[in-house]
Parts: C-alpha cells; structure tokens; sequence
C-alpha cells in the first residue's frame, strides 16, 4: 500500500476526511516553499499538492498562473521541484507530497530521468493534468514500478466512457473537479457534485476527493461531507502571493499565511 492510500486508510478508519492543500513549488522562493510545507503540516495538512511552474496552464485560474509566474520569475526549475520535496523529507517521511502539473517539462527531461527523480526525492503521486487516461502508457510504465501514484482529474462534464477509462488508471485518490471553469471559480451546484459523486462510487473504489472553488471553510465544509477530502489551491496561493521571495520568516508568520488551512482542519474534523 502506498504512502498516500495508507494515509487516507488511517484517515477513514478515524472518520476523518483529507484535507489536500495546493501550492506552487518555488513561490515566491525556494527555501520559502519547504518552509511553507511544513507549516501546512503543523496546521493539519495530510497530503500536499505541490504545483510543478509552468509557463503554459490549461487549467488554472488567475491566482495560480500568477503564483506559477513568480516561480519561474524566481528561477525555479523541475529540479529545484525535486530539491524542495528532498529537503522536505529531510524532516517529514510521512506527508503524502503529489506533484501536480504538466506533461511538456516531464517530455523534455525524459520519462525514466523523471521517474528516478521522483522517487530519489520522495515523491508520492504525480497528476498530470493535460495528460489523458489513453496516452499514459509510456509515463506510467516509468513511474509506476517505482510506486508512485497516478492521479487523474474527472470533471462535471467527463463522459462515461472515460470515467471507466481514467478510474481503472488512476490510484491513490480520484480528484473530482466541482465546477466548469478553472481554479479559483466559486461552486454554485453542490447538488449536482453529490450525485456525481454518488455515481463515481459505483464505478470506483478509490477515495474521492473535490478540487476547485474551496476558498473557505463552508466551502469545504459541503464538499467534505460529501467526499473523502478537499483540496484547497487558490485560497492558499492568493494569501502565499502577499510574501516577499527576498525576506525571511518566522513559523509563526508562515502558520499565519497558511492559517487558513487550520481553520479548515478544525471545521472538517466535527464532520
């Protein structure tokens, strides 16, 4: 069982729901990203979505392409994505880390080079965002005997046919997009989540977890009570965007910036 399945397994059994925040690797600087990982974790983070910079999104809002700009503004390179998840482990051996991003940088440096990097680093998951369920093969054939996990999207507008395909390739957890739109949209039909939610069950038996429009705790509140977690990005990179990339900060200023998923973490648990 991988890192991530035994920690939403854990999670289940104590009727817990995950609590998933995104951020974007190298925003507003290298050293700051670690530091900020670590404070998610010490304000309740289980698994942490780090977004690989990307000069080219598909499917991120104004929020996070800005935070992807200041990262490549920074110099941040897919190495460096690699060294913030070292560091990071050189504290935390536990914290589920997927990488979120997309497909063009992982084709430039190689599918084998990718996946032995990953798996020096400590890399959980990896959830490719522009790459479909029936072009996988090669990229999975590098990555998963090392035991990294693949992670797909399904979105409201996902026909049936490829929710078959993307639940049978994809492990650890399903990541339902809640809304039509991109990043940072707000969710107007939690109705509409749950019966597809409803559906997905039925189909897999992967735990589902709802990206897309969480911004606060009521937000989260609805989607958890329907799901096995929430995932929570351009909140988060919108309050990560207020930091200076040439200053330092204590923990309690970074427990402040991120101090939103505490408040998340609070609310979920009386679920």
């Amino acid at each position: 069982m991988s890192r991530i399945s035994k920690t939403i397994a854990a999670l289940q059994e104590q009727g817990k729901k995950a609590l998933i925040p995104y951020i974007v690797a190298g925003d507003p600087s290298v050293p700051l990203t670690v530091s900020l990982m670590h404070a998610l974790v010490a304000n309740g983070a289980d698994i942490i979505e780090l977004g690989m910079p990307f000069s080219d999104p598909s499917s991120d809002g104004a929020v996070i392409q800005l935070g992807a700009e200041r990262a490549l503004r920074a110099g941040t390179t897919l190495s460096d994505v690699f060294a913030i998840v070292k560091e990071f482990r050189e504290q935390d051996t536990l914290t589920p880390i997927v990488l979120m991003g997309y497909l063009n940088p992982i084709e430039y440096m190689g599918y084998e080079e990718f996946a032995t990097q990953i798996e020096k680093a400590g890399v959980d998951g990896l959830l490719i965002v522009d790459l479909p369920a029936y072009e996988c093969e090669e990229l999975f054939a590098a990555v998963r005997p090392k035991g990294i996990d693949t992670i797909f999207l399904v979105a409201p507008t996902t026909s049936d046919a490829r929710l078959e395909s993307i639940c049978s390739n994809c492990t650890g957890y399903l990541y339902y997009v809640s809304l039509k739109g991109v990043t940072g949209a707000a969710i107007s039909d939690s109705k509409a989540i749950e019966e597809k939610i409803a559906l997905l069950r039925h189909i897999t038996p992967l735990p589902i977890v709802i990206g897309f429009g969480i911004k606060d705790t009521e937000s989260a509140l609805k989607m958890a009570a329907i799901s096995d977690g929430v995932i929570v990005g351009s909140a988060l990179v919108d309050r990560i965007s207020h930091l200076a990339a040439d200053q330092s900060y204590s923990k309690e200023a970074l427990g402040t910036t991120v101090g939103l998923i505490g408040e998340i973490r609070e609310a979920i648990n009386t679920l």
